[in-house]
């Protein structure tokens, strides 16, 4: 499974794309979706996979997907990966027993005036991609939608390679990701600034996280938002490098890799840096 992008939401568009080139990743603005409420900047990388910032166009539009998350700042709240055929995965996940809305047919205006067209279907309850990814297709060229954006192509930053998904009840959720997946190979690992436990699926793109102990900041954001992703990781193929581009903070080890994170909303981590290899 490879991740196809994962979204970050504010209130508005410019705060957050202010943050983002203050770190060094500049992003470009994709243009206004389809439902005529939220609009979006991305940051795309080089391996395809790109962060998706998101907004409501005016304060006063009408309610979109991830609303509490744009209003209240929220930050993370989605992950996307692709499908082969959309409708083929989604009548193979209904028929796990998993709720599924969609396939729909999707577009999004590019500043340029060109449409971009896709098909997505939302698995899981909530909101769409809050634990199980969304899936999606597109209709159009992909590179209409993506490509590598001038901040990041061509460097050691690969691409978006880890989805931190905060969970009231990971046995829960670990056994959604059996079921819909067949994912068995399971890490546990505990950080204990962070206050979290830990539970990776080995070679795949999820961590799960849920709060340790009982005053977690993880357990005031899953009071706000209820299960969600709590954090993204881009991969790096050469930490010292990245090192001098970007402000990193001290390293932590999560299995034994190496990670630096970004960017912070109070005591949680929303954007890391993880430590990769050079694709052969």
């Amino acid at each position: 499974m490879n991740i196809d992008h994962v979204t970050m939401a504010a209130p508005a568009l410019e705060p957050l794309r202010e943050v983002f080139a203050s770190l060094g990743l500049a992003t470009e603005y994709g243009g206004a979706h389809s439902n005529g409420a939220t609009h979006m900047d991305l940051l795309g990388f080089d391996d395809g996979s790109y962060i998706e910032l998101v907004a409501k166009i005016t304060p006063n539009a009408p309610p979109a997907w991830w609303e509490r998350f744009i209003v209240q700042a929220g930050g993370p709240c989605a992950w996307a990966v692709l499908a082969e055929d959309v409708s083929a995965e989604a009548s193979r996940i209904s028929g796990l027993g998993i709720t599924v809305k969609g396939p729909d047919h999707k577009n999004r205006s590019r500043p340029d005036g060109m449409v971009i067209e896709w098909d997505s279907a939302f698995i899981g309850e909530g909101e769409p991609g809050a634990t199980l990814p969304f899936i999606i297709k597109d209709r159009t060229p992909r590179e209409w939608r993506v490509t590598p954006s001038g901040s990041v192509a061509g460097s050691e930053l690969s691409g978006v390679v880890k989805v931190v998904l905060g969970a009231r009840d990971p046995a829960s959720a670990a056994k959604l990701f059996k079921v819909v997946y067949n994912w068995q190979t399971v890490h546990v690992a505990i950080d204990a600034r962070l206050g979290i436990n830990l539970l990776e699926f080995a070679d795949t793109p999820v961590i799960i996280a849920a709060p340790a102990v009982p005053d977690s900041p993880l357990t005031q954001r899953l009071g706000l938002f209820g299960d969600s992703p709590m954090a993204f990781l881009i991969q790096s193929v050469d930490m010292e490098a990245t090192a001098q581009r970007v402000p990193l903070g001290e390293e932590v080890m999560w299995f034994g890799k190496t990670i630096r994170w970004l960017l912070h909303d109070g005591a949680l981590p929303q954007l890391g840096i993880i430590a990769g290899q050079q694709p052969i």
